[in-house]
């Protein structure tokens, strides 16, 4: 069987490829995908070429990580059903290609114990549970430790910094502020405050997270902090990082590092939108069907104005 699969030839050369698909085994599922999000994070520097060298990512590539779809087949030793709407964070079905992420496709070949049954009602919104839960650990540490200090100040208010920000509000702790210098992202909080850096007066924070993938900003952000405050850095990076020793020293600055998601803390963020205690209303705000994936790809790194492209598999699942 074929599947149809978004795949980076090389920086910036995307082609739509009619890709086999393995014989299912014992504890698989097959999934027909109905979405799969556009990560602007690491998909942007796998389609730029700027993403450091990492284990197991190269070209061709099929991108991918945050998907959802309907189990078509599933393995009689896995306890999902046919029918079922799952979210899959990525697959590594394909031959002759890097499949690190490898949900932007049609169909895949997954094992039952990486995917999650989601609520039909989710729908496409299904695709938001990897930042959410990406955001979830950069405070919970995935359930392997004592949760953190929450965000007093959060830099950036895309998809990541609205999360972020949502489920500091959800936990009952003080809003946070989020600091935006485009003014077409700075509309949609709820419950806490988005300001440009530049009207911020404030030097005492006592955690800033930092979720723009913008090292430059290093220096800045520790001489915001106040002695024995922690810069959070949970966004990706593709440079060096790299910081003026001295205003650290003085502030005894702490500094973390916020990695991917672990399966607690999906669980975790899945069980607040069950229960309604965190919303994903107003993040997806493109959707392109992925017979135009490439027009999808520069809208979701080219413009300011989309918090999350989505293409949707329906005419080729």
């Amino acid at each position: 069987m074929k599947s149809q699969a978004v795949v980076f030839n090389s920086p910036k050369q995307l082609s739509l490829q009619a890709l086999d698909l393995p014989v299912m085994q014992n504890g698989q599922l097959e999934v027909a995908v109905e979405y799969s999000g556009i990560s602007t994070g690491t998909e942007r520097m796998l389609w730029d070429g700027s993403m450091p060298p990492f284990p197991g990512m190269g070209y061709p590539l099929v991108p991918g990580y945050e998907t959802v779809g309907r189990v078509v087949r599933a393995a009689p030793d896995t306890d999902v059903h046919a029918g079922q709407r799952v979210f899959v964070p990525g697959a590594n079905c394909f031959t002759g290609v890097k499949s690190l992420f490898g949900g932007a496709a049609s169909r895949l070949v997954v094992s039952a114990q990486k995917v999650m049954p989601v609520a039909d009602h989710m729908g496409a919104q299904a695709v938001l549970l990897a930042l959410a839960a990406t955001a979830y650990h950069a405070v919970s540490g995935g359930g392997r430790q004592d949760p953190f200090a929450p965000p007093e100040l959060i830099i950036g208010h895309g998809v990541m910094g609205r999360l972020l920000a949502r489920l500091t509000v959800a936990a009952g702790m003080p809003a946070p502020t989020v600091w935006e210098t485009h003014a077409d992202r700075c509309a949609g909080a709820q419950g806490y405050q988005v300001i440009n850096p530049q009207d911020d007066p404030r030097r005492d924070y006592g955690a800033i997270y930092d979720v723009s993938g913008d090292g430059s900003l290093l220096d800045s952000l520790i001489q915001r902090l106040r002695p024995g405050g922690e810069l959070v850095l949970a966004g990706f990076y593709k440079q060096d990082l790299k910081f003026a020793y001295a205003p650290a020293f003085m502030r005894e600055a702490r500094m973390r590092i916020a990695a991917e998601w672990k399966r607690p803390d999906l669980l975790a963020v899945s069980e607040l939108v069950n229960t309604k205690r965190l919303s994903l209303d107003g993040l997806i705000t493109h959707t392109q069907p992925s017979t135009q994936a490439g027009n999808a790809y520069e809208t979701a790194f080219g413009d300011a104005s989309c918090l999350k492209m989505i293409l949707d598999w329906s005419a080729t699942a």
